[in-house]
């Protein structure tokens, strides 16, 4: 299944797409896309009224489509996950994951305009696949038990501002948790629709030039081993996100590191996640 939230921001309404593309309201079943939703078996509950027929559609006309998870209470971060990526940038490959959290506030829709810092002179890219949290995890006893505790996947823009991220500080935080830095969507697709996390395109152009052409089987640790690593040290919860990292191809790998500027615009996309599309003004 496909969950999204549509409406203006702050006045979202939970919604289902159909597999022929039709919008279905679910404010019969739930007031939001939450992690209460997701904890209380919603994803089956929605399921049964689609199947029922009970659910009014809705008009998807210029509407405008919102993050699919309500503001997740944490999103935590892999950085360095890929092997190609880990080249570019000259790092070594960690032995293990490297981990930083975002600033959950960073979520915005999947088209909203992304605001460039101001003082930026080092904005980058990052198309990564989102983990969306279902069920409380704690010490979980590997990736079958990870697995277990998946909602589904998103679309994540890991926007990072490398000057601030790399130079102003030891921590990663500065450069990640700018406003608007995580452009989430457009749908939460549920873990059984996406099947094998780790045979996924991930795919971002911009200004039309394709920078960012990777794969999930680049990972150097999996989806389940990072679910079950993280639940070692932190509680995951309901409506958690984890960005799992991103291919080569930013900005900061690329010859003479074309940074973003206002009026950049960039596409991405993930297979069978949908696309985004953000064009940057100046904050």
């Amino acid at each position: 299944m496909k969950f999204l939230r549509v409406g203006a921001p702050g006045e979202e309404r939970p919604a289902v797409r159909t597999e022929e593309g039709r919008l279905l309201a679910l404010s019969s079943i739930t007031s939001d896309i939450d992690g209460a939703f997701l904890a209380s078996d919603g994803v089956d509950r929605a399921r049964a009224a689609v199947a029922s027929g009970e659910l009014p559609e809705l008009d998807a006309n210029g509407v405008r489509i919102g993050a699919p998870v309500a503001r997740p209470g944490k999103i935590v971060c892999v950085g360095l996950n890929y092997r190609a990526h880990a080249a570019e940038t000259g790092a070594a490959i960690p032995a293990r994951p490297v981990v930083f959290m975002k600033d959950p506030g960073t979520v915005v829709g999947p088209y909203d305009e992304v605001l460039i810092p101001r003082g930026s002179v080092k904005t980058d890219w990052e198309v990564e696949l989102a983990v969306v949290i279902g069920r409380r995890a704690r010490y979980l006893d590997g990736p079958e038990a990870a697995r277990a505790v998946i909602a589904g996947y998103a679309i994540s823009h890991d926007v990072s501002e490398r000057e601030f991220q790399l130079e102003y500080s030891s921590q990663w935080d500065l450069g990640k948790s700018c406003e608007t830095f995580n452009p989430l969507g457009p749908w939460l697709v549920t873990a059984d629709e996406v099947g094998d996390p780790q045979d996924l395109g991930l795919h971002l152009s911009v200004d039309g030039v394709k920078r960012q052409d990777g794969h999930t089987s680049d990972m150097i640790f999996p989806v389940g081993h990072i679910v079950a690593y993280l639940s070692q040290y932190m509680v995951l919860e309901p409506g958690d996100v984890l960005n799992t990292g991103t291919p080569a191809g930013v900005a900061l790998g690329l010859q003479g590191t074309p940074y973003l500027r206002p009026g950049d615009t960039v596409e991405l996309s993930v297979d069978g996640l949908g696309a985004q599309r953000q064009t940057f003004g100046q904050a």
